[in-house]
């Protein structure tokens, strides 16, 4: 009896053991998604949210731009001054401050566009590029001259009969020039590295005014040129008179043709010496051309 039971016992546990293994098969247990990384490392990131696009800023012009080219105006460049601008373009540096309102005239911006004419629509072209209106000077006050040079000449013809000529240079050969010093020719004019007559002497020599006119500058904020006087004498002229040892006129004082207007000196030089420009449009000439026989 205790066999057949344990037989009878075998049996059930080997049928039920195949039914499991046939649901088994019939239904598979869940399992994992497997992924193929390979496929997962090669497959393209999704893009990213597209950024707003900036506009770019604004390009800041510089004062004045919008006149670059024009006759009457100049394009600052580096090292630059109002000085030497006004020396350059036969202007009053003052005068250009006040058009272009300037509230620092020290302060200019490489690129920034002045006003170097009153009125450029009315202007003509020089041989420089400056454009500058033919308007007669007005007289300037004839004020106690100095001790003339040895070499003194004719009195001067009015600017206005001047710039009225006709003649081949504009009423030039009506302009009677004196020569601004008694010291011997050290370097004539050469366009390129003299703009003007060296002339010797010793320290504290005079420096005479070449011809009546305004002093539009007196000072030593010019390189190169020391203890400088700028003189205007009309639309048409300066005249420049550096390395004086002592300036002797004050900015917009007028003054005679022959005044003692410097004393000789070495500013800004290696010797004592007189450095003459005269400046027609704001172009250097040779003066040696405007001077009498020396």
């Amino acid at each position: 009896m205790t066999v057949v039971r344990r037989s009878m016992t075998m049996w059930a546990a080997l049928l039920l053991a195949a039914v499991l293994a046939g649901c088994a098969s019939k239904y598979p247990l869940n399992q994992a998604p497997v992924e193929d990384r390979a496929k997962v490392a090669n497959k393209p990131a999704p893009a990213a949210p597209a950024a707003a696009v900036e506009a770019p800023a604004p390009v800041k012009l510089a004062p004045g731009a919008e006149n670059a080219g024009k006759p009457g105006y100049y394009t600052v460049k580096p090292g630059d001054t109002l000085i030497r601008i006004g020396l350059d373009s036969g202007q009053n540096w003052r005068d250009i401050a006040r058009w272009n309102k300037l509230e620092n005239p020290n302060q200019l911006d490489v690129g920034q566009v002045l006003q170097v004419v009153l009125a450029p629509p009315l202007a003509s072209t020089s041989e420089s590029g400056v454009v500058t209106r033919p308007v007669a000077s007005t007289s300037v006050a004839p004020v106690q001259a100095g001790s003339a040079p040895t070499h003194s000449v004719p009195p001067p013809v009015a600017a206005s009969a001047a710039l009225a000529s006709s003649s081949t240079h504009g009423g030039d050969e009506e302009l009677v020039w004196l020569w601004p010093g008694n010291g011997a020719l050290l370097r004539g004019f050469d366009e390129v590295s003299n703009k003007g007559l060296d002339l010797g002497g010793k320290l504290g020599d005079p420096v005479f005014a070449a011809m009546d006119g305004r002093v539009v500058y007196a000072g030593a904020g010019l390189r190169g040129y020391g203890n400088l006087i700028i003189l205007k004498h009309n639309n048409t002229y300066l005249s420049a008179y550096a390395h004086n040892q002592t300036l002797l006129v004050k900015e917009d004082q007028s003054v005679h043709k022959g005044q003692k207007i410097a004393e000789m000196g070495s500013s800004d030089s290696d010797r004592v010496k007189l450095h003459f420009e005269i400046r027609r449009l704001g172009k250097p000439v040779d003066p040696a051309k405007y001077l009498p026989a020396h």
